[in-house]
């Protein structure tokens, strides 16, 4: 589609730039172990409207979030559920893991990874 169009905030370059230099554990051991050498494309920390997603593939429209312990709070899934579907009406997937599934189930994570990109 050349009409495609995703906001980039530019107001959000500076923490996504600090947020790539302090990942957590588990967005490290996912973009170093694996999409790091995809065959996509994904960037880390990439702003997307007012929001910084955790890994973006353009090419395949794929958002990963990876999400710590606070995103199971009410609050939490409440900010969660509103942040997928303002992704989702710019025609983008979004996929989510726990810290703890990247970290205890690596191979699983990295699965369900590859077959949103192969259906895509």
């Amino acid at each position: 589609m050349s009409d495609f169009f995703l906001p980039y905030n530019h107001k959000l370059k500076e923490r996504a730039r600090e947020l790539r230099k302090n990942m957590t554990p588990a967005e490290r051991k996912l973009w170093s172990e694996y999409l790091r050498h995809s065959p996509y494309k994904f960037m880390r920390q990439r702003p997307i409207d007012n929001f910084i997603v955790d890994f973006y593939c353009s090419q395949k429209r794929l958002v990963i979030e990876l999400d710590g312990d606070s995103h199971f709070q009410p609050e939490g899934i409440e900010r969660d559920n509103i942040r997928t579907a303002i992704l989702e009406n710019y025609a983008l997937k979004v996929i989510r893991f726990n810290n703890h599934d990247v970290l205890t189930n690596f191979e699983g994570v990295c699965g369900a990874i590859e077959f949103e990109l192969q259906r895509s």
